[in-house]
C-alpha cells in the first residue's frame, strides 16, 4: 500500500484525530477500498515517526465508528459490510470537522459571527447552484 497518510504536530490537531480523518477521507472518496488491508500498528508508527499507541488509538476508534475492522494476526481492513454507509459517515464526519476547523479558525482572527455567517454564505452560493447542485469552479 502506497504511503498516504501524513501527519503534522504543528497543527494543534492531535495527531490520532489526523489519521482518524485521513482515514475517513480516504474511505468515503474510493482511496481505500472495502477490503482493503491497512498498514500496521508497527508500520505506520515508523513511517511517520510517531508513537504506535498514537495509531494503535486511531484504529480502535475507527473500528468503533465502523469504518475498519481488525483481526487478530491478520491485521486491519477497510470494512466489507456497510462500507458505503461508512464512507457516506466519513464524509460527513471529514466536511464537519473542516467547516469546524474553519469557524475555529476565523474566530481567531477576531472576526464576528454575523461576518463569517456571510462569509459562508458567499461560498455556498459560489459553489451550489440554486438547485443544490455543486457549480463548476469558475462558472
Amino acid at each position: 500500500m502506497p504511503a498516504i497518510f501524513t501527519v503534522d504536530p504543528h497543527t494543534g490537531v492531535p495527531i490520532y484525530l489526523q489519521l482518524i480523518e485521513q482515514v475517513k477521507r480516504s474511505v468515503a472518496l474510493g482511496v481505500l477500498a472495502p477490503g482493503e488491508r491497512l498498514p500496521t500498528v508497527k508500520q505506520l508508527a515508523t513511517d511517520l515517526t510517531i508513537n504506535p499507541n498514537t495509531v494503535a488509538r486511531a484504529y480502535r476508534e475507527l473500528e468503533r465508528d465502523g469504518v475498519i475492522e481488525t483481526s487478530v494476526g491478520r491485521g486491519s481492513f477497510v470494512r466489507q459490510n456497510g462500507a458505503s454507509d461508512a464512507a457516506a459517515a466519513a464524509v460527513n464526519d471529514v466536511a464537519s470537522s473542516a467547516v469546524d476547523a474553519a469557524v475555529r479558525e476565523a474566530k481567531s482572527f477576531g472576526l464576528k459571527k454575523s461576518h463569517v455567517r456571510e462569509i459562508f454564505q458567499q461560498a455556498l452560493e459560489r459553489w451550489y447552484a440554486s438547485d443544490g447542485d455543486v457549480k463548476e469552479r469558475g462558472n
